[in-house]
């Protein structure tokens, strides 16, 4: 779709295609694997206490000797 090699500039190839030039500059980034485990982890225990809120998740991750901010849970 869009080369950027092209003597056309990217704003006018995406102009000319019909798609915002934010999908084209913003490329996603791919989640570390380390991440990938953590939300597995928060899933199972979602699972196991669906009453849990992000504090009480929290408290089961530090019981497990997990470090992770509540905030982060919250997300």
């Amino acid at each position: 779709m869009i080369d950027r090699s092209h003597d056309l500039p990217v704003a006018r190839q995406a102009r000319e295609l019909g798609i915002s030039r934010g999908s084209v500059y913003n490329l996603p980034r791919p989640v570390p694997a380390a991440d990938l485990v953590m939300m597995r982890r928060i899933d199972e225990l979602h699972l196991d206490y669906p009453f849990a809120g992000s504090r009480m998740q929290h408290d089961l991750l530090a019981g497990e000797g997990t470090t992770l901010a509540a905030c982060m849970l919250r997300r």
